[in-house]
């Protein structure tokens, strides 16, 4: 057996990830093909806003109270100690918006977003919906991928303001169980140690975080191989995936931060 015999098994399991990594780069280079082409399905793209924001507005905002609440509490008592408790509004605003906020509430949209597009494109490819769609004239990558991974760009970045202002008033309420500062002055405290540095790189990661929601969890959907058993991988690894492009993009959007 020759060398090139003998060192080709140790190649097999890296073709899967090759191959997926080019079907992927397709997919998106697909995308934003389809995403420029008319007519747009604005009704569609509409309501997929309105079910990504309702469905995901009250965990989001449950859960941005709780971090919020908790961050006071913890970070409280090591600021009274060395007598720098008036920091502490400020020290909450620039944590929640500039990190804090976007990574946990595109996480949490990874979980509710992300699965539920995975498995809503996968049962419509098993159940052969998508072809019936095709053989009706209509586009389903334009109808079905594009509106969902438009609708999710578009409506992160307003969950993350949402979980952001819940976040500084839980930590104004968890504040004054010890303390004593109106609404009014607490948020100006906390807003007052904002800068457009804290504010806009947080923003555009949000869409970023956005698009890696959509586009995964449409990707894994719309690739479903198999019969009903691999929707729920489809779902499960659109989870996986989103999650871990989100902290990726996270330690860019970081790097490129400093580098300003």
């Amino acid at each position: 057996m020759s060398t090139l015999d003998t060192r080709l098994p140790t190649w097999l399991p890296f073709k899967s990830t090759f191959q997926g990594a080019g079907d992927f780069l397709l997919f998106n280079i697909r995308f934003f093909k389809e995403a420029f082409k008319r007519p747009f399905e604005w009704k569609e793209f509409w309501f997929q806003c309105y079910k990504m924001g309702n469905k995901s507005l009250p965990l989001v905002l449950i859960t941005a109270f709780i971090m919020g609440l908790v961050l006071t509490l913890q970070t409280r008592p090591s600021l009274v100690n060395f007598g720098a408790e008036a920091l502490l509004p400020g020290m909450v605003s620039v944590s929640v918006i500039k990190e804090i906020g976007p990574v946990i509430t595109a996480v949490i949209c990874a979980g509710k977003i992300g699965s539920r597009i995975g498995a809503e494109l996968g049962s419509m490819k098993v159940t052969e919906q998508i072809d019936a769609m095709e053989v009706s004239a209509i586009n389903p990558f334009r109808y079905l991928v594009v509106t969902r991974v438009l609708a999710a760009t578009f409506i992160l970045p307003f969950l993350v303001i949402f979980a952001d202002t819940i976040s500084i008033l839980s930590s104004w309420l968890a504040y004054n169980i010890h303390g004593d500062m109106s609404l009014t002055s607490y948020f100006t405290a906390a807003l007052s140690k904002l800068d457009w540095i804290d504010v806009v790189p947080s923003c555009i990661k949000s869409v970023f975080f956005g698009m890696a929601i959509g586009i995964i969890g449409c990707y894994k959907g719309f690739n479903v191989e198999g019969g009903t058993a691999s929707v729920g991988t489809a779902a499960n690894s659109s989870v996986v995936t989103a999650s871990l492009a989100i902290f990726f993009i996270d330690m860019i959007t970081v790097q490129l931060t400093d580098l300003l």
